[in-house]
């Protein structure tokens, strides 16, 4: 259509192209390149920077909105929403403050501003024993990892790797180059295992660094595998939590994860391995707005992503934030009637 537009121009005397829309986020889209070589051009949008619920801001990206009562009590009404919902919130930083729009959406786990927010909170010391361990099982030659998340907020990582192929290979293959050898200098991967990740390996790291859980949580994949090396390492299985990862179970762990980032419940260490695999993840939403973590190539999610340590962190965060930040819920009592 543009360039239909701006064919059209030659043909009537005089014309001009007037383009109006919300910033793009890429810059070279072109309204963004339209916004810097234009004869004129105004802009209204916030700094990414900036606050995002101060009137200031919202000022920079609405200027009519202290002319425009019934304007400022809906932004006020979407503010209140995009405190609660992170999809609100990224709605409302692209459309009301103007800070840009992809044309193809891509569906983060959480978008940059609240894993910055996360990381700037202080680091409370590590604690031992008394944390939900997240246990996350590839398979083949895939990472196997595990996350611990305390009561104080604190969470950090550790994965296992199998020796075949060498890292040297691997990093260029799954296209993140010396990353994962950086990940081994820094003591976050592991290698251990021939062709397949070590799995008691990988839980007798978690025991080294942070002691005995409280609970055990992993999905549905391998559990009974699980299950025989927490026996081994005289863990009692009881301790163990079966999540599945479709819509219902996964899409309620992905919630509370976000619930518990937003809230500043989340304190991460200093890790290269959660920071690169939160950022490979990505969520699949279903028509009821309910999202899990995506798998394969879905929610345009790299074929070879490695996000096991961000599937382990959401474990064990969204079962410790039900548990320690939540309040308690009232069963609604059931009645039954017998109609004869």
């Amino acid at each position: 259509m543009l360039q239909a537009i701006r064919i059209g121009l030659g043909k009537v005397p005089e014309s001009r192209l007037i383009a109006l829309g919300t910033r793009p986020a890429d810059d070279s889209h072109w309204l963004a390149r339209l916004l810097k070589s234009a004869a004129y051009s105004q802009a209204h949008a916030a700094r990414p920077d900036d606050p995002p619920f101060w009137l200031r801001t919202i000022r920079r990206a609405n200027p009519s909105v202290d002319h425009l009562p019934s304007l400022k009590a809906r932004i006020q009404a979407e503010i209140v929403d995009a405190h609660n919902d992170p999809d609100a919130l990224a709605s409302f930083k692209a459309l009301r403050l103007n800070l840009g729009v992809a044309d193809v959406d891509r569906a983060v786990l959480f978008d940059a501003a609240a894993g910055k927010r996360a990381e700037g909170l202080p680091e409370p010391k590590p604690s031992r024993g008394g944390y939900v361990l997240g246990v996350d099982l590839g398979t083949s030659a895939a990472m196997s990892a595990a996350a611990a998340y305390h009561r104080s907020g604190w969470l950090d990582a550790v994965a296992v790797s199998p020796e075949q192929p060498d890292l040297r290979r691997r990093g260029p293959a799954d296209g993140v180059g010396g990353l994962y050898e950086k990940m081994r200098n820094r003591g976050e991967l592991v290698i251990a295992g021939g062709h397949v990740s070590d799995v008691r390996r990988l839980l007798s790291e978690a025991l080294t660094r942070w002691g005995k859980p409280a609970a055990i949580v992993a999905d549905r994949w391998r559990a009974a595998e699980l299950r025989q090396h927490l026996d081994a390492l005289r863990l009692p299985t009881a301790q163990l939590v079966v999540r599945g990862q479709g819509y219902k179970d996964g899409g309620e762990d992905v919630r509370q994860f976000r619930a518990a980032v937003l809230g500043g419940h989340v304190r991460p260490a200093e890790s290269l391995l959660l920071t690169a695999a939160m950022s490979e993840s990505r969520v699949t939403v279903d028509p009821a707005g309910n999202a899990k973590l995506a798998k394969g190539s879905e929610g345009g999610r790299r074929v070879r992503a490695r996000d096991d340590a961000a599937a382990a962190a959401i474990l064990a965060v969204a079962t410790g934030y039900r548990e320690w930040h939540t309040g308690p819920t009232k069963r609604r009592q059931l009645r039954s009637a017998l109609v004869g």
